[in-house]
């Protein structure tokens, strides 16, 4: 097993294949890298340096109690970059992991990237305020807290159908990809779920598109619960200068899983550009 140690003495959990041009790759909240390893085998088969770490509190890394903001997981993604020897990186993050690429281009300005890619992202800003109308409102965010404390593997059990775009008619998963997802979600602490979910939903990332000043591909399905369109892809891509976006028509959150050989090509081609 390979771990990265943070500044707290945080262990982080990294899985590195492959070799070549590095591509660090941000897993989205609940769950761990492990959700990139479709992607990560296509590109470390290609003749890349494949890259993924579990968020602290999630996975197998180490559950503190504190650290869960962005500017903190933004010095993760640093030290995991500086203990790994990276450079010329391309950064992926996957919703939640989108806004730790923001974060970390900003904070650390962009030391040793080359590339993003945003996946389902989070960035710019999820919540509905008045100079964001396209948000998801807080009492939404309030529910889901509610939920988790509540019963969390009952909330994570309606949470994968929309994440996934499972329906009455649709289901574009199986159902051992959902009973998959809902045993990673369960590995991390209630702590880090609940903090996790308070900050990708409320911290704004418009300030930190300015930093985005190399190449980057933004990816969106057009019928996401979990992360709508509006006010994440199509908003980033507009804050992005240069940014290319591509739309999944049709598709939900989950895109390495539901458009699993899609997404990594689209990734591949950008890598290859």
């Amino acid at each position: 097993m390979t771990f990265v140690t943070t500044p707290d003495k945080t262990e982080l959990y990294v899985k590195d294949w492959g070799s070549g041009q590095p591509v660090i790759m941000l897993h989205g909240w609940p769950l761990s890298a492990d959700s990139w390893d479709d992607q990560a085998m296509a590109i470390a088969d290609a003749g890349y340096r494949a890259i993924a770490y579990d968020r602290r509190g999630f996975g197998r890394s180490s559950q503190p109690w504190s650290g869960y903001d962005y500017d903190t997981l933004a010095d993760d993604l640093a030290a995991v970059i500086e203990q790994t020897g990276a450079q010329d990186v391309v950064l992926a993050g996957f919703s939640m992991g989108g806004g730790e690429v923001a974060r970390y281009l900003s904070r650390h300005g962009g030391k040793s990237v080359a590339k993003a890619v945003l996946v389902s992202s989070v960035v710019p800003f999820m919540l509905k305020t008045p100079d964001n109308p396209h948000g998801t409102a807080q009492a939404v965010f309030d529910k889901m807290a509610h939920g988790m404390k509540e019963d969390r593997a009952n909330f994570f059990a309606g949470f994968f159908n929309d994440f996934y775009g499972v329906g009455m008619i649709s289901s574009p998963v199986s159902d051992e990809v959902l009973e998959w997802s809902r045993g990673l979600a369960m590995q991390a602490s209630l702590k880090a779920t609940l903090a996790c979910a308070a900050a990708f939903a409320t911290t704004d990332f418009r300030p930190d598109l300015a930093a985005f000043k190399v190449p980057t591909l933004i990816i969106h399905g057009t019928v996401d619960k979990t992360v709508p369109i509006d006010a994440a892809g199509r908003a980033a891509a507009k804050g992005i200068a240069g940014a290319t976006l591509i739309e999944y028509d049709g598709a939900p959150h989950g895109l390495f899983a539901t458009e699993k050989d899609r997404l990594t090509q689209d990734m591949l081609d950008f890598l290859k550009r």
